[in-house]
């Protein structure tokens, strides 16, 4: 989406009252979040407080408990075929890829988002459009460079940037981060939020789950604190990045500062 696109007035998400299990554990307990479409929002929290959930609630992968007053609405609908809603979201997930994929070129991983897939299976059929497309999305990444390497072959920051340009590739309207710098060195991380930064110049909406402050990037003027599967607090980037809230919510004592637009704690 480009920075001068119309935004839909329908909201990315709308989540009332939502509680979901893991198994035998409530990951979510009585969520209440809206998301404008084309918006870019940081969600934050420690390991284990429920923001892969949300994720995999966003994308239909995770279904909410039944009670009275729950819903949830994606793009305004409360039913979607998993596939189709794929066509409109670009999901990067925080584990690393499969074992097919590790054997495809980067140019062909960066096609199976057109299909979902784990790999170029034998029966998919492959247009030169979308290998162009492929191109275009590695060459947004700052990844064109990779076209031939092997997934498995590469650095993690590689791997990282080439799963984003699958993501993008079918041009979603919403981009989805699970814990985006896991496993990065500094000089990744620091190349992936430049990359992400640019994303979000263009109009690209984010939301970036994680647990590391750096990682949200300075276009984020939106934070949403989550802890023990609760929203703990929603707002503004300064209002919320503060030793108070970071030290309730991480249970540790803290600095924070804030430097070109960055925040860090220590």
């Amino acid at each position: 989406m480009l920075a001068n696109s119309p935004q839909s007035s329908t909201p990315f998400c709308e989540l009332r009252q939502v509680s979901v299990a893991r198994g035998e554990t409530v990951a979510l307990r009585e969520v209440n979040l809206t998301i404008a479409a084309g918006e870019s929002v940081a969600i934050l929290g420690p390991n284990g407080c429920g923001k892969s959930t949300l994720i995999k609630t966003l994308t239909c992968e995770c279904y909410p408990l039944v009670a009275e007053g729950t819903r949830v609405r994606i793009f305004g609908r409360e039913r979607w075929d998993v596939q189709d809603l794929r066509q409109r979201l670009g999901v990067v997930a925080s584990e690393p890829p499969g074992r097919s994929l590790a054997r495809t070129a980067g140019l062909d991983a960066v096609v199976t988002g057109f299909f979902s897939s784990a790999t170029l299976w034998a029966n998919l059929t492959v247009t030169a459009t979308m290998r162009t497309r492929a191109s275009a999305a590695l060459e947004r990444v700052g990844a064109l460079h990779l076209a031939q390497k092997p997934v498995g072959e590469m650095s993690a920051g590689e791997m990282r940037r080439v799963l984003i340009a699958r993501a993008l590739v079918h041009e979603p309207e919403m981009l989805l981060l699970d814990e985006p710098s896991n496993a990065l060195d500094l000089a990744a991380q620091r190349e992936l939020c430049e990359r992400l930064r640019l994303l979000a110049q263009a109009g690209v909406g984010i939301v970036m789950v994680t647990h590391h402050l750096g990682d949200i990037l300075p276009e984020m003027q939106r934070v949403i604190l989550m802890q023990q599967g609760r929203i703990f607090a929603d707002g503004p980037k300064p209002e919320l990045l503060t030793r108070a809230n970071l030290e309730r919510v991480f249970g540790v004592s803290l600095e924070v500062h804030e430097r070109n637009g960055y925040w860090h704690a220590g």
